[in-house]
């Protein structure tokens, strides 16, 4: 089956951690050696490399084409316009998609096109596929379901390119039942949420790990963009009612520089650190040295960073949001707690209180492979192409 990956969350060379759960996910497909996949990820069309531009730059210096784990991905320019740019993007998104899928479909044939996020990605296929006629699904991920349709215009691009899709995919249930209630179709909708790779976060030595931090403290982790959904701010403040434990920070963003100013306001700077963003295979030691996770966001679909930690054998502390109610079930698992920096440090010592073992968090974690989502794709994916052999 050869299929054509479509999303802008792609990573790439330069965005290492961008939307690493989209391409773990066809890694997993295309290891049962029944799908070719390759990738289009466009990407935003700036001219500049100075770094006086910040993360723009970053777009200006995204090759052309790339291979990533012997997977083709291409990344066409589409203009983005500032302001008004949410409502035309999808449609100058699509006319650079066109030409790009054009141009392989003279390599090889395309039996299916895999979009993930639905706005503006999911809708511009949506539109493309006006001309090309090729079977489509969408994922929806999170923000593009639990944000973006408080927008009227785009809520409506989005009913519209759920209809026009052979089916929607979720990460989890919440994101359906939001789905249903904007009035897509309950029956083409359906939930596969995202593993963990059990083989990368495992248990280590912890003592080893600490170590290599300098950590002497209990010890808590918060991985994620820097940006205000993520909460981060709200961890910090948390920490001044937390004076023996040390927090670790991972991850960049545009609210870097003022959450390292609340740091120094706050007088914290002997208990917060930042890490900066971390590749992938660093995450490991990071959440081993860790005693637990804390997830402060106020919008989730499924939170890959919490199975992350559990698989590491660290338990968590979690926001009662959207998707992650699915994720933390349990006491092995972790708390949930009401999103603020009060509620976050009674969490962290409810949980310190009755800690789970490490053994019985990664047990907890085992149970979210990728083997069933990857067979129920695959299944999926077979069911939409039988339908199209009919027509």
């Amino acid at each position: 089956m050869n299929i054509v990956t479509i999303t802008t969350l792609y990573p790439n060379e330069k965005q290492f951690r961008h939307g690493i759960f989209i391409e773990t996910r066809l890694r997993h497909l295309v290891a049962t050696g029944e799908i070719n996949a390759r990738v289009i990820a466009p990407v935003p069309w700036f001219p500049f490399k100075s770094k006086r531009f910040k993360h723009y730059a970053v777009y200006a210096d995204v090759p052309v084409f790339e291979k990533r784990h012997n997977i083709e991905i291409y990344h066409p320019r589409y203009l983005v316009i500032p302001k008004i740019g949410m409502l035309l993007t999808p449609f100058f998104m699509a006319f650079t998609l066109y030409k790009q899928i054009k141009c392989l479909q003279k390599q090889q044939a395309i039996d299916l096109i895999d979009a993930h996020y639905f706005y503006p990605d999911g809708v511009a296929v949506a539109l493309v596929n006006k001309l090309l006629k090729l079977p489509f699904v969408i994922s929806a991920r999170g923000t593009d379901i639990n944000l973006i349709p408080e927008y009227p215009l785009p809520r409506k691009m989005i009913l519209w390119a759920a209809e026009q899709a052979a089916t929607s995919v979720t990460v989890c249930k919440a994101l359906k039942d939001s789905m249903i209630d904007m009035g897509a179709e309950a029956k083409k909708i359906h939930v596969y949420r995202n593993g963990v790779d059990l083989e990368l976060f495992c248990l280590l030595n912890k003592q080893q790990c600490r170590e290599k931090y300098q950590l002497k403290q209990k010890t808590l982790v918060s991985v994620g963009h820097l940006i205000e959904r993520k909460g981060h701010h709200l961890i910090i403040e948390a920490m001044c009612v937390l004076p023996d434990y040390q927090l670790l920070i991972v991850g960049g963003g545009e609210q870097e520089i003022a959450l390292k100013k609340l740091v120094q306001q706050l007088s914290l700077t002997h208990q917060v650190i930042f890490l900066g963003e971390q590749p992938q295979s660093a995450l490991p030691e990071i959440y081993n040295a860790a005693d637990a996770m804390i997830l402060a966001s106020s919008r989730e679909g499924w939170a890959n960073v919490l199975l992350e930690s559990m698989a590491c054998g660290t338990p968590v502390v979690a926001t009662n949001i959207w998707g992650t109610p699915e994720v933390v079930q349990n006491s092995d698992a972790g708390i949930l707690v009401e999103r603020s920096a009060d509620m976050i440090a009674e969490g962290v010592k409810r949980l310190f209180k009755q800690y789970p073992k490490r053994v019985a968090t990664r047990q907890y974690a085992e149970q979210f492979s990728w083997e069933s989502t990857t067979q129920g794709l695959l299944a999926l994916f077979k069911t939409i192409l039988k339908k199209k052999d009919k027509r």
